[in-house]
């Protein structure tokens, strides 16, 4: 899916450097088997070859809008349903002073942990909706393992699917993460985050 996506850029953004727009992506499967794949990117793709590829040549590829109007709108104080599918992980230093290696967090409150730290540097924090609602749920978990060219084990990556409400608190830091996107394994579908207008 990476590839696919990639491709369907003349010249794709790499985002090499920290804070750099890049190509983020996320499938989204919905509970009635449908899948949404949605794309945020400085430039316009063109998806043609995917509906090719899946065999749905004739049916709708989807729009495409621009972004840059809803980013200019955001304001402290808005708050907002949101999505964010990520990599939760952590460094861990070996105690014999080894190479410090990146472990994923695999429980539900390390995950909420994980998003929490994250939330002041990104612009925003969570909030509950209403009295007594929950404020973030951890809505879908896997564990994915593909191999990689040119590397000799396989990419391991554990996906944690965020929904909940935020409250907008720093309004660039947000638009940045909003084309930077949060976390690792952000060539992986991991990392874009998604808001719309609460219920």
């Amino acid at each position: 899916m990476h590839a696919a996506v990639l491709a369907s850029f003349v010249d794709p953004p790499t985002g090499d450097r920290d804070g750099d727009p890049r190509v983020l992506w996320r499938l989204d499967a919905e509970t009635d088997d449908r899948l949404f794949l949605y794309v945020v990117s400085p430039d316009r793709p063109d998806f043609a070859h995917v509906a090719e590829q899946a065999g749905w040549p004739s049916i709708e590829r989807g729009a495409s809008k621009e972004y840059s109007a809803f980013l200019d709108a955001l304001g402290t104080g808005q708050q907002w349903a949101f999505r964010l599918t990520a990599n939760p992980t952590r460094y861990h230093r070996p105690t014999d002073g080894g190479r410090a290696k990146r472990i994923a967090h695999v429980t539900v409150g390390h995950q909420e942990a994980w998003l929490a730290e994250r939330a002041a540097t990104a612009g925003f924090r969570i909030v509950a909706p209403d009295e007594g609602a929950t404020t973030l749920a951890v809505t879908r978990r896997s564990v994915q393992q593909f191999d990689r060219r040119g590397t000799p084990k396989p990419v391991t990556l554990a996906v944690a699917q965020f929904d909940g409400m935020l409250e907008v608190t720093d309004p660039a830091a947000l638009r940045r993460v909003l084309v930077t996107g949060i976390g690792p394994a952000k060539a992986y579908g991991c990392g874009l985050l998604t808001l719309a207008a609460p219920r």
